[in-house]
């Protein structure tokens, strides 16, 4: 948690809103322009890389954004901003956990 925490907020942006008062925290909240994510532990026997999410923000501009990210951080450096077939204009990551993050907004 710890890991994650640290990549949300100085690669992303993040901010810690809430956490728990476990140490690590097990659960936390943070925030980045009005959009909040959560963040859990599991330490579950049979939590595996199948049950990992996909998140999706619609942004205004996803080339300043990931600019922005560049600027920030190290993790974006071999992003790009691409059209996809689907209609959208986005770049995508995955966090320290294997969740997949989108950045898009429609064409």
């Amino acid at each position: 948690m710890a890991r994650s925490l640290a990549w949300y907020r100085y690669e992303l942006g993040f901010e810690v809103v809430f956490a728990d008062a476990d140490s690590p925290p097990s659960y936390a909240g943070l925030e980045r322009d009005g959009v909040q994510v959560h963040l859990q532990a599991h330490h579950e026997e049979g939590w595996s890389e199948s049950r990992r999410v996909q998140y999706r923000f619609l942004v205004d501009d996803p080339d300043e954004l990931l600019n922005h990210f560049r600027q920030h951080g190290d993790a974006f450096a071999t992003r790009s901003v691409a059209d996809t077939a689907w209609g959208t204009r986005e770049f995508g990551i995955y966090d320290p956990d294997g969740n997949a993050l989108f950045f898009y907004r429609d064409r």
